[in-house]
């Protein structure tokens, strides 16, 4: 048995390659906080309880009705939902990215990124210490 069969371990997991993605799509915006047109975009928030719904044992396969037809792997940001922002404040270039509000978002992102990791830490310490193991 695995770390990645125990519920709580995949869960922060999983949430971590949340944070990765969201900060991925974070930087787009504000690498393109100037490009005219450009809409900023975010995942839809991250719930423990739709996690573990999502989880099953089943195993679905696609099947290809051409060769031709191959479709490219899912990026992380989509595999967990992105959404547009909807700015109340947009440039007359059709831009609708607030470097204000993305900092904030990047700074919250990284301060939420740090605290799952730390309880994946502590919680393999808990772990370890349970199982009489002190290194």
């Amino acid at each position: 048995m695995g770390l990645a069969d125990i519920t709580l371990f995949a869960a922060l997991t999983e949430k971590m390659k949340w944070h990765q993605a969201r900060q991925g799509l974070l930087a787009e915006n504000v690498a393109n906080a100037e490009t005219p047109g450009y809409r900023g975009r975010d995942l839809e928030a991250f719930g423990f309880e739709a996690h573990l719904r999502r989880q099953s044992t089943a195993h679905v396969e696609t099947a290809r009705t051409d060769r031709a037809h191959i479709r490219p792997a899912a990026s992380a940001a989509e595999s967990f939902g992105t959404r547009r922002l909807n700015s109340f404040e947009i440039t007359p270039e059709g831009n609708g990215v607030t470097l204000e509000d993305e900092m904030m978002k990047v700074t919250a992102n990284q301060i939420d990124y740090q605290a799952v990791t730390s309880l994946y830490t502590k919680s393999l310490r808990l772990l370890r210490t349970a199982l009489g193991r002190q290194s």
